[in-house]
């Protein structure tokens, strides 16, 4: 694949997910099928290595296995796709990215070195050696909403501005007046928002999602988006049942519960029950009841049975 521009990055991306073997080892046939059906599905792009996909609890033998599945496949499909580099240390995220740009993804993503805060200096001179090791591939800078500095809208426009091989962010979004601050860093940079808020997103102007919601169903989410283009409206009254079905039956497992989010992305998955995902996770962490999740698929099917159309 060539890389992209920050303008050919938009609409609904699906990310990797990681089928644990009972002896907490990868499933790496059950990943091979998930990438065929993401190809197939004809999603507008897939990422590897972001949060869903345990990133940051793999060795480095198995994140370059992870990579290469997915390069393989995609650049024979012309599939385009983003190969996550990100990890808490800078130099193993450093040495992701020397890997991935071999594998010629469309962009690469990364975090912001996740140990000790780091101020502007030190993220300015981040990005930079981020960059020159890139060679020419674009940058996708993540910024989820756990992480240690929470990028505000000035923060962005100053990063763009001294790193122009940022071409895309991937954030948690905000309201009406974040979206106002981020005017210019729309019109420089690819802005993708959560996927539960993709309708509403859309309209104030992101790009798209590197989508949670897309773990329930990738071809619903992909007509989802094709509503936003074409019926607004209808778009937003989907984004309201979304948001309370994640309300109501999800987002508790995080907040009362205390489940990783990935543990959720899994769940969800489990609950779209398209690609025979298990719950489980990498050690240390614990995923979420298997007995739970017909309890709340039948939840799901009943405000967004959308979702379970195709």
């Amino acid at each position: 694949m060539k890389p992209l521009k920050a303008k050919d990055i938009k609409g609904v991306w699906t990310t990797l997910l990681l089928n644990i073997n009972a002896d907490k080892s990868i499933d790496f046939n059950k990943l091979s099928q998930q990438i065929d059906y993401y190809i197939n599905t004809k999603v507008d792009g897939i990422y590897s290595n972001g949060t869903a996909t345990e990133f940051y609890n793999q060795t480095e033998k198995e994140y370059q296995k992870i990579s290469t599945l997915l390069a393989d496949k995609c650049n024979a499909a012309n599939m385009p796709f983003q190969i996550g580099c990100s990890h808490m240390s800078p130099i193993i995220s450093l040495e992701r990215v020397k890997f991935a740009t071999k594998l010629n993804p469309s962009a690469i993503q990364v975090i912001l070195p996740d140990w000790f805060p780091p101020n502007r200096q030190t993220q300015v001179s981040f990005f930079k050696k981020i960059a020159e090791v890139a060679n020419g591939i674009g940058i996708i800078l993540y910024n989820p909403p756990h992480a240690k500095v929470i990028l505000q809208p000035e923060d962005y426009e100053d990063l763009i501005s001294k790193i122009p091989e940022i071409i895309g962010i991937k954030t948690a979004g905000g309201d009406d007046n974040w979206y106002q601050s981020m005017e210019y860093v729309f019109s420089k940079v690819s802005v993708f928002i959560p996927g539960h808020f993709l309708a509403s997103g859309i309209k104030k102007g992101a790009y798209g999602s590197y989508s949670n919601v897309a773990t329930i169903n990738p071809l619903a989410t992909k007509k989802w988006y094709e509503l936003c283009l074409s019926d607004m409206d209808k778009a937003l009254e989907l984004e309201k049942r979304v948001l309370l079905f994640l309300d109501q039956y999800i987002t508790p497992y995080i907040t009362e519960k205390k489940y990783p989010n990935h543990a959720c992305d899994k769940f969800m998955a489990s609950i779209g029950n398209w690609g025979g995902f298990m719950n489980d996770l990498r050690w240390p962490y614990i995923g979420i009841p298997k007995e739970d999740i017909e309890i709340v698929r039948k939840e799901c099917q009943k405000i967004i049975p959308e979702f379970f159309e195709f």
